[in-house]
């Protein structure tokens, strides 16, 4: 039984472990991302770890999952409360975000699917 600190919701134990149950199931050919989402949060839960930090940890390594091969990254220093600020370190662009576009176009998109356990 694996003790979780609810203080330390991004444990790196469990973050690890959410990482690997993606990694290793991400090309089983039936699964869809919503499917796989769902057994590796259920897989968390497993080993007593709590649904909304399940879900916060399975959302971590979804996301890093699925950006591993993106050559782009936030550059966290030169970004603020409300510009997100995006490098392409291979040919030395970057782009300034406002973070109320990021919400309009991306969070809030009709077209973006919310990741949730869903219970069947």
């Amino acid at each position: 039984m694996m003790e979780v600190d609810e203080g330390l919701e991004m444990n790196e134990d469990m973050l690890a472990m959410a990482q690997t149950f993606l990694a290793r199931h991400e090309s089983d050919a039936l699964l869809d991302d919503q499917v796989l989402f769902c057994r590796a949060v259920k897989h968390l839960q497993s080993v007593d770890v709590p649904l909304h930090v399940a879900e916060r940890l399975v959302s971590h390594a979804y996301g890093v999952l699925k950006s591993s091969n993106d050559r782009r990254r936030l550059d966290v220093a030169a970004s603020s409360e409300t510009v997100a600020v995006v490098t392409d370190p291979v040919n030395g662009l970057t782009w300034a975000v406002p973070v109320g576009l990021i919400v309009k176009y991306v969070i809030n998109s009709p077209s973006n699917r919310k990741l949730r356990l869903v219970e069947q």
